[in-house]
């Protein structure tokens, strides 16, 4: 009997000792999408010596795990197909397609969901059904001791309504396009993170030329240093709130509630300021407005759009809470389920807080009550009460996952053992405040990811910034110009770039606007061009040379790129002899651009579109927007 359990004892042993050895890394799994027309990389992990085979496609293949577990094996090139199915010793892999994969990385732009865009694709998303787009999601972590070599998690997804709501807008639309034209399975790696600088992205070797940049990644290495920041940081903004909850008269005395006596309260226009009838404070304010609906209204659903709020709110209907959101960069999109709403009047109360700038309903966002497709708008007169005035604004918060070195060592290397097409990349907004950086920190990236894959032709393709803020009287400089212009740079002289102009798609009060489609599209096109060498036109007017003629300066365009819309233009400015700039007259005639003001004599040189929020409209035949630019230095 002894021997018996002994021997059961090593049996179970054996088994658990089997199930443990191999593991394969989370990109190599169910419902991948491996890169046609190139050399695949299989890798994994298992026992020291153990023997790896793969069966693929009719073919097999053998490894032995190395002394330290680790093992790679190559794969000819295959052609675009599936699905199919790969056994990796025990493991079986199912729903593998073959396709075009390109990876898909930046700040908040990129990362922008589906979900957040429905106003604008409600039917895209409610038709999505595709199973020869998918996406794999890596987990937004960041690491600065060293370059992790496998990820915490994602898996692939298909694109189905419920899977699409959490995909990148802008590289859903790329891959969707790239699958219309093309006819193959696309893959989009989809890493990145709202906030992100390009240091964050490159790696220690490739920022020796930023001291600063490499001390601050030394610098979050202590992990002790960076448990210490978040609590301390963490305690005073809970005492903070704390405070703001404890003063605030409209919570003590419940002014969420239908029935409270707002006779009192003041009244204020929505959009816009309370600080701009108040002065400028941090603290609550809250807000209520009355609104009569009809009958029948208690048994249906409703949407609610409160636009965009400056920073935090609380969002009540008749007492109700319906949702909140806690910082100002969201819109206020709130479902109303049945029975929140009923006949005759009811109340709609926001509870606002600001910590710090200037606190408002953001102009120019729609703000309304949808019932069965009627919409009741909600501009106009609101009553408003402040609940509580801070003595100081709320304290500031160290971003630790924005700081060099760290998302390239957590979001990026663990990538680059699986073979890609190449990348699309939409950031910049975080480097305006240095942007003259932004074109050496951006090749340097570009060439070190390149070498990472093995593969110093991988296209990449830059989404230039959109137009954003308040359009200005007069042409000044603007740093988020400048790092446009250095962006344009990078693609005119980065081997294998380019340039998706965003230039009439922003929102001048929303940094994140919701026209992915085109961005998308626009670097599709530079994909079936540059990746594809198809003969099409992907780019809109490119800036080449000028001359100077008399009191004009005659405008030159990339050959392709220049069968201009004729007529008059808008956005251009001229420079005078000390060097400042004034708005110019500008006219397309055949492919060269004439620019002129009457006043200047002698013209320097000529900016186009160079402005924060700036309204050209430069466009070739093909209906694509040239890039801002400017004749300096080129």
């Amino acid at each position: 009997m002894k021997s018996k359990t002994i021997y059961l004892l090593f049996f179970l042993a054996a088994i658990c000792s089997f199930h443990a050895k191999l593991r394969l890394p989370a990109l190599v799994s169910d419902g991948m999408i491996l890169q046609r027309n190139q050399d695949l990389k299989i890798w994994g992990y298992a026992d020291a010596g153990e023997k790896i085979t793969i069966k693929f496609i009719n073919k097999t293949y053998t490894a032995t795990a190395d002394q330290n577990g680790n093992w790679t094996l190559m794969l000819p090139k295959l052609n675009a197909g599936g699905p199919y199915i790969m056994t990796i010793n025990e493991i079986m892999l199912k729903d593998i397609l073959i396709g075009d994969v390109w990876v898909a990385s930046g700040q908040s732009n990129m990362e922008l969901p589906m979900r957040r865009l429905k106003p604008l694709y409600e039917n895209e998303i409610k038709n999505a059904n595709n199973q020869n787009i998918r996406f794999f999601t890596v987990p937004q972590k960041y690491n600065f001791k060293a370059p992790q070599n496998d990820l915490e998690g994602g898996k692939w997804e298909s694109t189905n309504p419920q899977t699409i709501l959490n995909f990148s807008g802008v590289a859903y639309f790329f891959a969707k396009e790239l699958n219309e034209k093309n006819k193959v399975p696309v893959g989009i790696i989809h890493t990145s993170l709202g906030g992100s600088p390009v240091q964050a992205w490159m790696d220690e070797k490739s920022l020796k030329k930023y001291p600063e940049y490499l001390t601050e990644a030394e610098k979050w290495k202590n992990d002790d240093l960076i448990k210490s920041t978040e609590s301390q940081e963490q305690s005073l903004s809970k005492a903070w709130y704390a405070e703001l909850d404890q003063s605030d008269i409209g919570l003590n005395q419940h002014w969420e509630k239908d029935n409270v006596n707002d006779s009192g309260w003041k009244t204020m226009t929505v959009p816009g300021s309370w600080e701009d009838l108040e002065g400028s404070f941090d603290g609550s304010v809250w807000f209520r407005k009355e609104i009569i609906l009809p009958k029948g209204t208690d048994r249906k659903t409703a949407f609610l759009n409160l636009g965009r709020i400056k920073d935090a709110d609380v969002t009540y209907i008749n007492g109700i809470k319906i949702g909140n959101v806690t910082y100002e960069y969201p819109p206020r999109w709130y479902e109303i389920p049945k029975g929140v709403l009923k006949e005759g009047k009811n109340t709609i109360t926001v509870r606002i807080i600001n910590g710090s700038g200037k606190g408002q309903f953001i102009d120019d966002k729609p703000y309304y009550l949808e019932i069965d497709g009627q919409k009741t708008d909600l501009k106009g007169e609101w009553k408003y009460k402040i609940g509580a005035r801070m003595e100081k604004m709320a304290p500031g918060q160290t971003f630790i996952r924005w700081k060099p070195v760290g998302l390239y060592n957590a979001m990026i290397h663990p990538l680059i053992n699986y073979k890609i097409k190449g990348f699309i990349w939409y950031q910049g907004e975080s480097n305006t405040g240095k942007p003259k950086e932004y074109a050496d920190l951006l090749s340097t990236m570009i060439s070190d990811w390149r070498s990472k894959w093995n593969k110093n032709d991988l296209p990449f393709f830059i989404v230039q910034l959109a137009n954003f803020m308040e359009k200005k009287d007069e042409p000044l400089d603007s740093g988020w110009a400048e790092l446009r212009e250095q962006q344009r740079q990078v693609s005119l002289h980065v081997p294998y770039a380019g340039l998706a102009v965003a230039i009439d798609v922003g929102e001048w009060n929303d940094i994140h606007p919701l026209n992915k489609k085109a961005v998308g599209d626009r670097l599709a096109l530079q994909a079936l061009k540059i990746g594809e060498g198809k003969k099409i036109i992907a780019d809109g007017p490119v800036y080449q040379s000028m001359k100077k003629e008399g009191n004009a300066i005659i405008l030159s365009f990339k050959p392709g790129t220049d069968d201009l819309i004729q007529g008059d233009l808008k956005g251009f400015a001229i420079q005078q002899k000390d060097g400042s700039y004034r708005w110019a007259k500008a006219k397309a005639k055949g492919n060269k651009v004439i620019v002129w003001n009457d006043q200047i004599t002698i013209p320097a040189n000529v900016r186009y579109d160079w402005a924060d929020n700036p309204d050209g409209n430069l466009k070739n035949k093909s209906g694509l927007p040239a890039s801002p630019f400017t004749t300096e230095n080129n």
